[in-house]
């Protein structure tokens, strides 16, 4: 809720404000389960949407879904209303769009693989050092052969291609061996299994569709659907780091503003840092600590304050604390350290303070004008105009398909890319073997062919050589025989005329 310009949060025995030109110094909203971080963070992207910032948040439960729709009175609302002595409540909803990385809740957030880059891909697909390298070459060599990495199925094909022609391409690029290009290949089918192809496509997400304002020149805010993504917790925070990446790259400087361009809530913050590479966390550092400049702010939705690596944690200026338990000497210790963070109020002993708070109090330290942290207060957090709960499907489908950004991402485009030219590639190599094979096939056939005639040739040869020589000795028995029969017969002739005559 905004008062004098300023965001108001919470109220103790006064108002505790937010300096919107203070915002995108980054946040931190803690606390145990039930303690009440949702509807903090409702409250502050309420607040935002009427600053006319846009706000990106993630939704796990499914319960922030219904800051669309209007809230309802009720008496435990009005008690808290007459309780901070708000003269203007009034529930209302605000400009929502809904995505979802499996196209199922929202509207199908993609990016590309080569979008995405080796590093985070390999952190995606859980790679080792060695087998990060592979893939660092795999998209090498994409780059150089100036093949277009779209989708999984691409990525598949560039890794095979690499695979099969490691010795042509390991004078250039390095050792590629097959060990790693199968782990990379298996990798990929868990990350299919998962529903990774979903993710990976065109068309691929403009950032800057996240930062519109609406008619009324509120901020929208974004909700991504992130109930069935929870489920694999790697892919949720690869893909948010990525949102970073892609803002970080593309937002032009912007100094410092009276407000920011747009603002960030990372749920399960933890996420995003556990089992991270010491590159990878290096990276997240400085998209933080340098986004400021961009005019971007991002709070940190966690259970404890130690969820969240200490160098990030010094850039986050904004700190709002739910209650902690401290059941045990290990609880005890997160508590002290949690109330450390904070500038200390000489009137409020911090350590007590975190483990007594109830549901919906909060410590809240934020930046100052000069950008000096106030002392930490105890207060109570407004209450949010919009429902609590969450929404029916009829309904959500209905501010989906509203978006005015629906028709440009609800159909999935899928054009020449890497596995479509190495197929074709592929398919006019195998044709080329197969026609030198079956020239080979022919030329063998001829050859053969020619044998069997020279060898019946020979044979037919052979035998009318023989026949001729048997001829040969039965014309000469016939020939001697006829001579005889013919002598013979000359002889009874003459006789015969002789003796006729002597007749």
């Amino acid at each position: 809720m905004l008062a004098d310009n300023k965001i108001w949060i919470g109220k103790s025995d006064k108002r505790i404000y937010l300096e919107p030109k203070m915002a995108n110094r980054h946040g931190l909203v803690s606390g145990a389960t039930g303690t009440g971080k949702t509807i903090t963070l409702k409250v502050l992207a309420e607040s935002f949407s009427d600053l006319g910032v846009p706000v990106f948040i993630a939704d796990i439960k499914g319960d922030l879904a219904s800051i669309a729709i209007p809230g309802t009175d009720n008496p435990n609302m009005q008690e808290r209303i007459q309780r901070f002595g708000i003269d203007n409540f009034s529930y209302k909803g605000f400009p929502v769009q809904f995505w979802d990385l499996y196209g199922e809740g929202g509207i199908p957030v993609r990016t590309t693989v080569s979008e995405m880059g080796p590093l985070m891909m390999a952190r995606i697909l859980d790679l080792n050092d060695t087998q990060s390298g592979v893939l660092n070459i795999v998209y090498r060599v994409a780059d150089d052969k100036g093949l277009l990495l779209l989708d999984l199925k691409d990525l598949r094909a560039m890794v095979q291609y690499v695979g099969d022609n490691s010795k042509e391409l390991t004078l250039d690029y390095g050792n590629v061996s097959s060990q790693s290009v199968g782990a990379i290949l298996r990798s990929m089918m868990s990350l299919e299994d998962q529903g990774g192809e979903f993710f990976f496509g065109e068309p691929d997400l403009d950032i800057n569709d996240w930062i519109k304002t609406s008619s009324e020149g509120k901020g929208y805010i974004n909700v991504l659907h992130c109930q069935k993504l929870f489920l694999n917790p790697l892919l949720y925070s690869t893909f948010l780091l990525w949102m970073l990446s892609e803002l970080f790259e593309n937002l032009p400087e912007a100094g410092d503003m009276d407000k920011p361009k747009m603002v960030f809530f990372f749920d399960e913050a933890h996420l995003l840092f556990k089992d991270a590479p010491k590159v990878l966390l290096g990276k997240i550092e400085q998209v933080v600590r340098l986004i400021r400049s961009k005019g971007v702010g991002v709070y940190f939705v966690t259970q404890n304050p130690m969820d969240v690596p200490d160098e990030i944690l010094a850039q986050l200026g904004n700190r709002i604390q739910h209650a902690l338990r401290a059941y045990t000497p290990a609880e005890r210790k997160k508590v002290v350290t949690a109330a450390e963070t904070f500038r200390q109020n000489p009137e409020l002993d911090t350590v007590e303070a975190i483990t007594e708070l109830g549901t919906g109090e909060a410590l809240i330290s934020c930046l100052e004008d000069k950008g000096v942290p106030a002392v930490v207060e105890r207060a109570f957090i407004l209450p949010p105009q919009s429902q609590f709960g969450t929404i029916d499907d009829m309904l959500r489908n209905q501010i989906i398909v509203s978006s005015p950004v629906y028709r440009k991402y609800f159909k999935e485009i899928d054009r020449i890319s890497a596995y479509e030219m190495i197929k074709e590639q592929t398919g006019k190599r195998e044709q080329e073997k197969l026609s030198e094979i079956e020239r080979q096939q022919e030329e063998k056939r001829l050859q053969k062919e020619e044998k069997e005639r020279e060898k019946q040739a020979k044979e037919l040869e052979k035998a009318r050589k023989k026949t001729s020589s048997k001829m040969t000795a039965v014309d000469r028995v016939t020939n001697s025989a006829m001579s005889s029969i013919g002598r013979e017969i000359g002889r009874s002739l003459i006789r015969g005329v002789l003796g006729s005559l002597k007749r």
